[in-house]
């Protein structure tokens, strides 16, 4: 049953929708971090609590150990490590969250890849006694690299420093300096201690220098509403809709999800590859039809003309058209562990809805992703490594760059015999 509010739109439309992920190095408490904000927010059954409870009594630890709300796998409890990437969902009255708990190990990079492809903020955790670490120049570098654009660097574990001003205070400006180097360009600094819960959800009585918000503060308020694109319009076609039922004889509609711009009833719009135009004749959704539609909608759209269009086809303005091309320059992060990436190697590429195959023509260097240095001479790219790729497909791909469009600008590489997914690549 969903309620509805005076305005007669879904409750769960109100709320905006919020993707951050954890990064950091080993043991600097991300897991704990995320049980706290869980936990303090309400946002776990009474059960769940008593299961970890007995679960933390089990292993003869003094207090509940929240990490093991989101360490699900058993050799993750076993090692008090995150090694795959945890998804968990919880909600407060401003806003939903979707959390990407990704793992500290370097033999991870491609999980944390994979779970902060899609996050508007970026949570990086630093150990107040250790300060910045490798693993936090990487995520960092990482973060950067995937257009994340906002950047929360949580200084943790301010009990074991004597919730001091001053350690604080070094790690910032050390930061500070190190992110110039980075394409970031909102970047906010919490101290925290994620077990004994200073500045999580409630404001820390430990700390009176500090003059910041909390955690869930920052979460629930900052803006994320131009995260998206929503001037250059893109719509993938993902399924040509035909009911071919009495009451929707001639229905023909074009479903997918909005990857950039607003699609307005009446507009005017190209179609590629063929480059026929038309307008906007409705806009449908589950819930009936409506006037617009903008990113990360799923709507299906109806054209005022009969055109041929198919899965992998787009819906743009004529007058603002993607980059059309079938050499393409990349960066990618190799997943495959068995397989690395083979020079004139031939792979499957999957770029929003549309299905192609490439050779690589050419590696031009690998990053060092500690040093930032690119490596020209040991050209060998094994799992988790980064390199820059140019690639020739067998077919023209509309596309923007990945720092204007997350979702044009971003493919996958696919084994053609076993269909193993091998790489993700971000288009230069």
């Amino acid at each position: 049953m969903i309620d509805k509010n005076n305005n007669g739109i879904p409750d769960y439309q109100e709320k905006e929708l919020l993707r951050f992920t954890t990064a950091g190095s080993v043991d600097d408490g991300k897991s704990t971090l995320i049980g706290r904000l869980l936990y303090d927010s309400k946002s776990i059954f009474e059960d769940q609590y008593e299961m970890i409870k007995k679960s933390s009594e089990k292993r003869g630890e003094s207090e509940v150990n929240l990490a093991l709300l989101t360490d699900g796998l058993k050799a993750e409890m076993e090692q008090g490590i995150t090694i795959d990437v945890a998804y968990r969902y919880f909600s407060t009255p401003k806003r939903k969250f979707i959390i990407a708990d990704c793992p500290g190990h370097i033999q991870y990079t491609r999980n944390m890849v994979t779970g902060a492809s899609t996050s508007n903020v970026a949570l990086i955790l630093i150990d107040a006694r250790k300060g910045i670490s490798e693993q936090t120049r990487r995520h960092s570098f990482i973060s950067s690299l995937l257009k994340i654009p906002h950047l929360l660097v949580c200084v943790n574990k301010m009990d074991l420093v004597d919730y001091s001003e001053e350690v604080f205070e070094r790690i910032k400006d050390e930061f500070s300096q190190f992110s110039s180097k980075l394409d970031v360009t909102d970047i906010h600094f919490i101290a925290i201690s994620a077990l004994k819960g200073d500045n999580v959800v409630k404001k820390s009585e430990n700390m009176p220098w500090y003059d910041g918000t909390t955690l869930m503060y920052y979460l629930e308020n900052v803006h994320i509403g131009s995260d998206h694109n929503f001037i250059d319009n893109r719509f993938p076609v993902q399924y040509v809709i035909r009911p071919n039922t009495d009451e929707f004889h001639d229905y023909r509609g074009y479903g997918g999800r909005v990857a950039g711009g607003i699609m307005k009833k009446g507009d005017e719009v190209m179609v590629l590859p063929s480059g026929f135009t038309s307008k906007i004749k409705k806009i449908d959704t589950y819930d009936g039809e409506i006037e617009e539609a903008h990113p990360p909608m799923a709507v299906t759209i109806l054209l005022e003309d009969e055109i041929d269009i198919s899965r992998g086809d787009m819906i743009v303005r004529e007058n603002n058209k993607p980059e059309i091309s079938q050499d393409l320059e990349v960066m990618l992060c190799w997943f495959n562990e068995s397989k690395p990436l083979q020079a004139r190697g031939k792979y499957t590429i999957l770029h929003t809805t549309k299905e192609a195959r490439c050779v690589v023509k050419e590696i031009r260097y690998k990053l060092d992703i500690n040093t930032l240095h690119r490596d020209t001479e040991n050209l060998g790219v094994k799992m988790n490594d980064i390199a820059r790729v140019v690639i020739r497909t067998t077919s023209p791909l509309f596309y923007d760059p990945y720092r204007k469009n997350r979702v044009t600008g971003s493919l996958l590489f696919v084994d053609e015999a076993t269909n193993e997914t091998m790489a993700a690549g971000m288009i230069i």
